[in-house]
């Protein structure tokens, strides 16, 4: 279920259910995805995923060789949700969770754009979001797992505002 609080309108609630429901979505084009945490059921109103032991990736700092193999593992994951044609949008080091074997996996797809499948994700563009943004993107949150520092920029900086 949603949060509600006591400011929280009818139309947030209805907005948010959307939100996991379109978040349900890409968890249904990514079942069975390696790399990609599991969902274990869901409803009109919530989405339950697998438990995943270790938290999330700012937590732990491994070492080098550990990092090395998520690097890969993530950029293969990466691959394989494009093969699924999905703009994850919102690649960012809280979104990768660590399961008891330290394996690392996507989540939090709020933000993802599902595409056509047989769409080309080399040039597909979705209001600004495109596999070279997530690649982008996947650049902080590789120098994060390096050097333990967050690096943060925004894509958006320089281009105006449209009203």
């Amino acid at each position: 279920m949603p949060l509600r609080y006591k400011s929280t309108t009818d139309d947030d609630v209805n907005i948010n259910i959307e939100v996991i429901q379109r978040e349900q979505d890409v968890y249904r084009r990514l079942r069975y995805c390696d790399g990609v945490v599991p969902c274990i059921s869901a409803s009109k109103t919530t989405l339950q995923l697998a438990f995943m032991e270790n938290g999330d990736l700012p937590r732990n700092r491994p070492p080098k060789s550990l990092q090395l193999l998520w690097l890969r593992e993530i950029s293969r994951t990466l691959a394989r949700i494009y093969d699924r044609c999905v703009i994850v949008a919102d690649i960012a080091s809280r979104n990768f969770l660590l399961a008891s074997d330290l394996s690392i996996c996507f989540c939090d797809f709020t933000e993802s754009s599902i595409m056509p499948l047989g769409t080309d994700m080399e040039t597909v563009d979705d209001n600004g979001y495109s596999v070279q943004t997530d690649i982008g993107l996947l650049g902080a949150v590789i120098y994060e797992i390096v050097t333990g520092e967050r690096c943060q920029f925004d894509l958006f900086k320089d281009l105006p505002l449209v009203a």
